[in-house]
């Protein structure tokens, strides 16, 4: 079904004019059922710049940002939403391009009972919104390790769960194994009243067997929060996460941040350009997927915004039914290949005309 112009309350869209973020609204639809009833739910998708320059205290930082995205989480649930998500790592600016550990460590925290976690559990239960975080997490219990992590906080205010980051960037400025490494939390769905959401974040969109698990877990709406840059990923944007919304027959979310940012000491990129201390511009143009291929316009480049989406969850069996994806699909014949590649001895299954002459 083709998206359509979702009306947004007026007190949502003055909370936006008053902030000085872009809000839009989009909802899609499904065909009514006989027996089941429309699954209908709202969901916001936050992408922002930092507030504060990065010299300024870590705490200073982060409260600033809590401040503009708490107004924009009021903002959606002024609009409506059941379920809101951030962008990649949205507590800090993305200074992992600077392979420094001091001062940025100091913004990772517990994922259960971090003071961003504890912060937003208020605000998810006083709004009965389900709200999914991504943070730099301290991992406290196995040698106060971090990780890339999403946070879900249930519209009761509850912690659910969390999923670390799958796939670790090793491109240019992404070079975050100097952080964090690959995730040990598999591939996560959390059931909860407005549906079963998961993660895919940043990184992991690139893949789209990361895209499958989720689906193959039963998600119906999958987010992908990030932080990418134009030079980089900018082409890929718009394809990978709809592609993975037909793919898997569930709703995508893809998140960006937005703005340039500047960090006190110089860092080179390993690409022969000469050393800067500017990283960006990140590019924004979140958007939401539908599984019939069909999806929103994106928001802004460079501007704050909040895109709220109405789904009929509806939707997703709709389109299983309709195309066969997963009664075609070979799961067996795939693992059986997979199990094949993993080894040190693969060959790849290439058949080539034979070079010896015939009589």
């Amino acid at each position: 079904m083709q998206n359509q112009i979702l009306d947004l309350s007026d007190s949502a869209t003055a909370i936006a004019q008053k902030h000085g973020f872009e809000i839009k609204g989009y909802r899609f639809t499904a065909r009514e059922e006989q027996i089941r009833k429309p699954r209908v739910v709202r969901v916001g998708a936050i992408q922002n710049s930092i507030v504060l320059p990065t010299t300024a205290p870590i705490e200073d930082q982060r409260t600033a940002i809590w401040n503009k995205v708490t107004t924009m989480i009021k903002a959606a649930a002024a609009a409506g939403c059941n379920i809101v998500c951030t962008q990649e790592a949205w507590t800090m600016p993305f200074a992992f391009c600077t392979r420094e550990k001091f001062p940025w460590c100091e913004f990772a925290e517990e994922a259960e009972h971090g003071p961003t976690t504890k912060m937003l559990a208020e605000l998810a239960k006083s709004h009965n919104m389900v709200i999914i975080h991504s943070i730099l997490e301290r991992d406290i219990e196995h040698g106060e390790t971090i990780w890339n992590t999403a946070v879900v906080i249930s519209n009761n205010g509850r912690y659910l769960g969390k999923h670390r980051k799958n796939h670790i960037p090793r491109v240019g400025d992404f070079n975050e194994s100097t952080y964090y490494m690959e995730g040990n939390t598999f591939h996560p769905v959390f059931e909860t009243e407005f549906g079963k959401l998961a993660v895919n974040i940043c990184y992991g969109r690139h893949h789209p067997q990361n895209w499958m698990m989720f689906g193959l877990n039963g998600a119906e709406i999958v987010f992908n929060p990030s932080a990418t840059i134009g030079r980089l990923s900018e082409p890929l944007w718009s394809i990978e996460a709809r592609n993975a919304a037909i793919a898997n027959s569930y709703f995508t979310v893809p998140i960006n941040r937005v703005g340039t940012e500047k960090f006190p000491n110089e860092y080179t990129s390993g690409d022969g350009t000469t050393a800067h201390k500017e990283f960006g511009p990140f590019y924004g143009s979140s958007y939401v997927a539908a599984p019939d291929g069909s999806r929103t316009p994106s928001l802004s480049r460079d501007k704050d915004g909040l895109l709220v989406t109405e789904l009929d969850l509806n939707l997703c069996r709709q389109i299983k039914d309709f195309w066969g994806f997963r009664m075609t699909q070979r799961l067996s014949l795939y693992a059986e290949s997979f199990q094949r590649a993993s080894k040190s001895d693969f060959k790849p299954q290439i058949i080539k005309e034979s070079s010896k002459l015939k009589d």
